[in-house]
């Protein structure tokens, strides 16, 4: 149970920012590098649904990343790992609600940066306590 718990947390940041990358990418006015990648692979089509997917969509996977970094916190006992992996939603959140660029294009960046560092760097585990027959 305990693995899977570890398993689950490790994905959400994941799934997380990839969910946060789809959403980006059905925004070209916002994102407009990402608007020739977007019609290159075939999700134009998301551009028709730009003011739900910044509005709504965003902050709410940026809400299910924040949560799963918070409770991430107690699997890893990392508080740098863990205040790094807050920033980033938390940016995102606050961009998305204010509609501002300063904290909605830092906060995918951190978020894309601390999935990045999670993958390649690996979580340093806690001694525990050796049972002794």
């Amino acid at each position: 149970m305990i693995s899977m718990w570890k398993w689950v947390i490790g994905l959400g940041d994941k799934v997380g920012f990839s969910g946060s990358f789809i959403a980006a990418l059905g925004c070209p006015a916002c994102f407009p590098a990402l608007a020739g990648i977007s019609s290159a692979i075939g999700l134009s089509f998301l551009s028709q649904w730009e003011g739900i997917l910044v509005s709504r969509v965003l902050p709410l996977i940026a809400l299910i990343v924040l949560i799963i970094n918070i409770l991430g916190f107690f699997s890893h006992h990392q508080w740098h790992r863990t205040l790094l992996g807050i920033v980033g939603p938390t940016l995102v959140i606050i961009g998305a609600r204010e509609m501002n660029q300063l904290f909605l294009f830092p906060g995918l960046a951190f978020m894309f940066g601390v999935s990045v560092w999670d993958i390649v760097s690996s979580r340093h585990k806690r001694c525990e306590t050796a049972s002794y027959d």
